[in-house]
């Protein structure tokens, strides 16, 4: 007499119905804070705005090749969203999750933790795009600014870095075990992109030795690539290989270091 085999366990998979929810859910948490919304969509172009309203900043300068202070801005603007979703925006709610054990109870669930992570950084990806919209928009209609003259270029450039950027938030929240922690260490961060994305200085103004240096980190290799897609010109293959490298490699230690609980 034979009998029946159990039947297996239903597969948990990730889609469907389940993410949507997930999505939506995150979706509602994150228009919920006011305050992470103003650093990543409303303030670059804030700064934008004030530093166009400098005279000097809207006068063309030989030393720029006849371009103005403000034309450099604009792709730092776009950058800057960047730098705010990844380091100050995502790691921390990530890190809470993982603090308050909620991906580690939704690992029982057929949502999986996997579901969070995916909302998040599509979230905050979208944000990045609408932060650089904004940017360019505004610097375009308030301030004349040229649109990129290689547009194929330019767009390449900008998904290139917000695949580093949310690498780098998701490193980020890998190697912090506290929401505490993230933030001290996103801080550190912050301010080291800030100056390679060329925020205090553009990287165009920065000596030819500085420069170099400044264009093997991620956002530093974007503004580059960017400048030149501004221009009309291909951005380098060597920026654009340098943030694939860099967006590989964070998203690898990502994988590797981090944690459910």
């Amino acid at each position: 007499m034979t009998t029946a085999a159990p039947a297996p366990a239903p597969a948990r998979v990730l889609g469907g119905p389940a993410l949507a929810a997930v999505l939506k859910a995150e979706g509602r948490l994150f228009l919920r804070e006011p305050g992470s919304l103003f650093w990543i969509l409303g303030f670059p172009t804030i700064l934008l705005v004030i530093l166009g309203l400098i005279p000097s900043f809207r006068e063309a300068s030989p030393e720029l090749g006849g371009r103005r202070v403000i034309d450099l801005y604009v792709p730092v603007a776009v950058l800057l969203g960047m730098i705010m979703a990844s380091l100050q925006a995502m790691p921390p709610v990530l890190t809470s999750y993982r603090e308050r054990g909620i991906l580690r109870r939704l690992s029982t669930t057929p949502v999986r933790p996997l579901a969070i992570l995916g909302a998040q950084f599509a979230l905050h990806g979208a944000a990045m795009i609408t932060s650089a919209l904004l940017a360019i928009t505004v610097g375009r209609l308030a301030f004349g600014v040229p649109l990129p003259f290689s547009q194929p270029g330019y767009l390449l450039a900008v998904l290139l870095m917000i695949a580093c950027a949310l690498a780098l938030g998701s490193t980020l929240s890998a190697v912090a075990a506290t929401t505490k922690a993230a933030t001290a260490i996103g801080s550190v961060v912050f301010i080291l992109m800030m100056f390679t994305s060329g925020v205090w200085l553009p990287v165009q103004t920065m000596p030819d030795l500085l420069q170099t240096i400044v264009g093997l980190t991620p956002f530093g290799a974007a503004s580059q690539a960017m400048n030149r897609a501004m221009l009309g010109s291909w951005p380098e293959w060597q920026h654009l290989g340098i943030m694939a490298l860099w967006a590989a490699g964070l998203t690898g230690a990502a994988t590797r270091w981090f944690r459910w609980e």
